[in-house]
């Protein structure tokens, strides 16, 4: 069963940013600075968290993944206030 997620991350570092932006963009959409969209299943979860410890620093980056729950049979929205969010292009709710 697929579930979806929302990755945040800080990372101090730049070259570890860029590393973990470019691991990212392998599995999701990128939502906005440092947030991405996923919708993965339990071996991809697992495979994307392997990846990411690989490349971040323990003592001063972070990575959180926010489960919204299961991808088939309900929608889920994400609200956008201000400019346009980086994957609808439009302001407002972006529904999945």
């Amino acid at each position: 069963m697929r579930r979806l997620f929302i990755v945040a991350y800080d990372i101090s570092d730049p070259k570890r940013l860029r590393k973990v932006y470019r691991t990212l963009t392998g599995y999701g959409d990128h939502l906005q600075l440092s947030v991405f969209r996923c919708d993965l299943t339990a071996s991809q979860r697992l495979q994307l968290a392997s990846k990411l410890r690989a490349v971040i620093e323990n003592a001063e980056d972070q990575v959180m993944f926010v489960d919204l729950g299961p991808s088939e049979g309900r929608s889920h929205t994400i609200d956008f206030m201000g400019r346009p969010g980086r994957a609808s292009g439009t302001r407002g709710p972006m529904v999945f």
